[in-house]
């Protein structure tokens, strides 16, 4: 089953386009399921019309699906629930803060991602488009099994012996704190399973992609190219940028003229950022976007003749791999003849220019620390080195 991932920040469309890409999508006869994982549940505005935890049907060939997060608790946390509430009641906690307390910020967002696995288990679908939260949380949530692993596989198993020992004794002591039952751990491992599968489906860069939506503005420029950089470090394949709301040509009045200028000039930034990934363009529209019909439109102009469920683009733009005491950043640059190179970093932004090659990425925080030491060329990749000092 085909997968598209649509983030970028709050705010910039990824609703509306995601709901267009479904669209145009079953209107050339595929069967495909288009599903929010936000809790701000604006894929019903996108229809304009209602929908509910189960799939309904918006046109043929076409579902939309919005979370019910109260059945999903009680699917995959009520026990680790249980079990939270209970040690915040025994540090004197209300009871209903403590039930409160037990639901971990991003759960919402994070059982949206577990259907992914359910709808790929069960293959009713040709396609399942995701209208993801935005980029901060989205780039937390996908890197969870990464930074889950390692407790999971090493601590865990010690914790759970350890617990199984040390319970009957605590048991009988009220001074010390309630230790989880065997089903408690029981449950964990199954949740870490359970997203470290969905992990497993969205970095399979045949079937799965990660689209950035963006609107030609200087922050969210910068959010969309931290999020590319971040998604390049857990290996998710972005094939695909969006442009959305740029001035069209048709607009004259010369109130907008430092806008068109600056947007023309953003473009360029995302084009030194992005390319050769495709970057797809949607203009400013004089209505609002909602219902089948405006949605169409917008299909139109994003994918134009492009096939919407297509991998548009596979491979990274860059690298990031550990060397000895620092970092490589590595460009893949097979035509490019070695002559010089003009290497800048400033904080945490790196530019790199060869020839007419210009490219403009932020590294990641614990990157920015550190000194671009030089470059070199090595079997038709450009390497940056960046080390302490």
């Amino acid at each position: 089953m085909r997968t598209i991932l649509y983030t970028g920040k709050g705010g910039v469309g990824k609703t509306s386009v995601a709901a267009a890409t479904a669209l145009k999508a079953s209107q050339a006869g595929k069967k495909v399921l288009v599903m929010s994982t936000d809790p701000a549940h604006s894929l019903a505005d996108a229809f304009d019309t209602e929908i509910g935890s189960d799939p309904r049907e918006m046109a043929t060939g076409l579902w939309a699906q919005e979370m019910d997060h109260t059945s999903m608790i009680e699917d995959n946390w009520s026990e680790i629930q249980g079990y939270m509430t209970t040690l915040f009641e025994w540090q004197g906690t209300d009871t209903l803060a403590a039930e409160e307390l037990a639901m971990l910020p991003g759960l919402d967002e994070l059982f949206g991602l577990l259907k992914v696995r359910q709808h790929n288990q069960e293959g009713l679908y040709d396609a399942l488009i995701l209208d993801a939260a935005p980029t901060g949380e989205t780039l937390k949530l996908l890197s969870l099994p990464d930074h889950m692993s390692w407790y999971v596989e090493k601590i865990f198993p010690l914790q759970r012996r350890a617990a199984k020992l040390v319970r009957p004794f605590a048991n009988r002591a009220r001074s010390l704190p309630p230790l989880p039952e065997d089903s408690v751990f029981a449950a964990g491992q199954r949740f870490y399973q359970a997203i470290a599968s969905v992990e497993e489906i969205l970095t399979d860069r045949e079937s799965a992609s990660v689209r950035l939506v963006l609107n030609a503005e200087k922050m969210v420029i910068a959010e969309a190219r931290r999020a590319y950089t971040y998604l390049n470090l857990y290996d998710y394949g972005v094939d695909a940028v969006v442009v959305n709301r740029l001035l069209p040509d048709s607009v004259r009045d010369p109130y907008f003229a430092g806008w068109r200028e600056a947007q023309a000039r953003h473009m360029k930034t995302i084009e030194g950022s992005f390319a050769p990934i495709p970057i797809l363009t949607a203009p400013l529209y004089d209505r609002e976007m909602f219902g089948l019909e405006a949605l169409g439109a917008l299909a139109e102009d994003v994918f134009e003749d492009a096939e919407p469920l297509e991998v548009l683009f596979r491979g990274a733009t860059h690298d990031i791999v550990k060397n000895g005491d620092g970092y490589d950043v590595v460009f893949q640059l097979p035509l490019v003849e070695k002559r010089s190179v003009d290497l800048s970093k400033k904080g945490a932004e790196l530019l790199v220019k060869v020839g007419n090659y210009r490219r403009n990425i932020l590294l990641p925080d614990a990157l920015a620390r550190l000194s671009a030491a030089g470059a070199s060329f090595e079997e038709g990749a450009l390497r940056v080195r960046l080390r302490d000092g």
